[in-house]
Parts: structure tokens; sequence; C-alpha cells
């Protein structure tokens, strides 16, 4: 449904995207995750027809977003981070004007009306000034001029910010119903968001993708060593000393004792297996085992992993 390839776009002598390609397949969730200034919405307002790249190529739904921009805009739902919203006009002008804007009328425009206020809880605020609502509803409103007219393909540009945490499960909720069957780019630094909604990931740093895939495939990929969390009842100084001096493992940290348990996570070389090692060493000493797991990264140290600066200084780049 959304095909990039080398893409690169530069403002002067400042390069916000630099060679990027990602792929979105129909029906997917894509979390598009960078720190802020990352690129992640300069590539968003390229697909949208926004910007121009200074070079690259890129396709939604089929359509070439340099040489058939109106049939893009036709097809996709667009929520930027800055609401696209008629501050003084109430929930319902805005709703009619933006489903006329889309060529919707008569049944079909009040029918589109009806979906998104139920889709988007909006009822409640119909009759509303938009400069009046919270910050939620006024989320809210712009997801519903974004799916106005059930597009198939969806790109939201940091649609937590500045939400308040009820305010941001409830939009989350929102989005994993409203992306049933359609094909979703969210775009967003917040790690959270990506790893409640997204099937997928593309990690974009400095201009460039830096990973790619499921979770599982970034953590193997940012992975540099194996680790491990036991544990088992008995001394703390003891058990740090013999775990410590297990063939495979280089660090022992201890990260809980309760109850006579102590919790540590074994820090080992690649491809060692440190729980098997671990468990030999429990049973040989009699200790009494109550857990023994791998301990693979979370997504944020993925993250830090796959983002960390790098040794020489690089061109200055922008969101």
């Amino acid at each position: 449904m959304i095909q990039a390839e080398h893409l690169t776009m530069c403002y002067g002598p400042v390069v916000a995207l630099d060679d990027v390609s990602f792929d979105v397949r129909p029906g997917e969730i894509v979390g598009l995750l960078g720190p802020n200034g990352a690129g992640k919405s300069t590539a968003l307002k390229i697909l949208t027809t926004y910007l121009h790249p200074t070079k690259g190529t890129a396709k939604v739904g089929g359509f070439d977003v340099i040489e058939a921009p109106l049939h893009v805009r036709q097809i996709i739902g667009y929520l930027p981070e800055i609401l696209p919203l008629y501050m003084d006009m109430e929930v319902r002008e805005y709703l009619h004007f933006v489903a006329r804007a889309r060529g919707l009328r008569g049944n079909k425009l009040r029918e589109r009306i009806d979906a998104v206020l139920d889709a988007c809880a909006l009822r409640p605020v119909y009759r509303k000034i938009v400069r009046e609502l919270s910050k939620g509803y006024k989320q809210r409103t712009g997801l519903a001029q974004a799916l106005i007219h059930d597009p198939d393909i969806i790109l939201l540009d940091e649609p937590t910010s500045g939400l308040d945490p009820h305010q941001i499960l409830e939009v989350r909720h929102l989005i994993k119903e409203l992306a049933k069957g359609k094909t979703v780019i969210l775009s967003t630094h917040i790690l959270q968001e990506v790893e409640a909604a997204a099937d997928r990931i593309v990690i974009i740093n400095r201009g460039r993708i830096v990973g790619d895939g499921s979770l599982e495939d970034l953590r193997e990929r940012a992975k540099t060593a194996e680790r491990a969390q036991v544990t088992v009842q008995a001394p703390a100084e003891e058990a740090k000393r013999a775990l410590a001096n297990l063939d495979s493992v280089t660090r022992v940290e201890l990260v809980d004792s309760h109850d006579g348990y102590n919790s540590f996570v074994l820090h080992a070389r690649a491809g060692s297996e440190p729980w098997r090692e671990a468990a030999k060493l429990a049973q040989g000493r009699n200790w009494t085992l109550r857990e023994l797991r791998d301990k693979p990264l979370s997504l944020e140290e993925t993250f830090l992993a796959l983002t960390k600066p790098a040794e020489q200084p690089a061109a200055v780049h922008v969101q």
C-alpha cells in the first residue's frame, strides 16, 4: 500500500531524510519511531504530497506522490502533529465542511458524519465550538476529519502529543479500533505508543532508517550479549559470587531481595546460554530456584542501542 524508495529531503545544506526506503503492506499498522528531529514528519509530509522529495520516489495505494498527488489525497486520511482544526467552528460545522471538501454529499455525507461521531465518541460535543473542547476532544475531532471519507490508508503524526495519561489510553484504544481493516502509519517518539499498537516498527534516526521489523527482529539486531534473570533462595553474596564465576557470565546484578529470595540479572557472552548454566549451579548447590528466564531487551533498550550517537559528528538534521 505504501512504497518509499531512496527518499532524500534537503533544505539547503540541512539533510532531513537521507536515502530512506521502506514499505507498508495492506492492513499493517507500522510504527514510525524516532527521536524528535529524526525526520519522521518529513517522511509523512512527502507521503501526503505536502512536500516533494529532493530525490527518490514514493507510491501510496499505487499512485506516485509527485505524478498523481490528487489521487493520493483522495485515498488517505491524515492527522498532522499540529491539528488541522478551525477553532471558531462548531464540531458539526467543521466535520460537514471537511466532508464536503472530500466530495461527500447527501446520504453518503450523513452516513459518514454519523459513523465518525460514533467511532470517535464526539456526540457529546457535536454542537460545541472547537476552541472550547478539551485537548482530548480536539484530538478526537482531528481523527474524525482524517476518517470522514473512510480512507484505506491512515497516517497519524504524534496522535497523542500533549494528552494526559487517561486521554492517551483513550486515543490509543481508538486508533486500534479504527485501524481494523485499514493500513496505518503511526509516527511517534513515544515508545509505549508503538509497542501498544504497531505490528511492525521502522526506526528512523538522523534521517536514516536504522531498524525495520518486528520488536523481536529489532531486539536481535540490537543485542550484543545474552541476559537471563534468576531468582534463588540463597545468601545474596554467596549466590552473586558463584553466578559471576560461571563460564559465560561477564557481569551479575542483584535486582531484588525478598523473603530470603534474591533475584539476579546475568550478562553473558553472545550466543551462550547463561540460564542453563545457572540451573545446573542451583541444582548442584541445592538452592531453591523460584525463577529462571531469558531477559530480552526492552523496546527502550533496543531503541537506545539502535539510535546511539555516531562517534563522528554528522550533518545537522531536522524533523
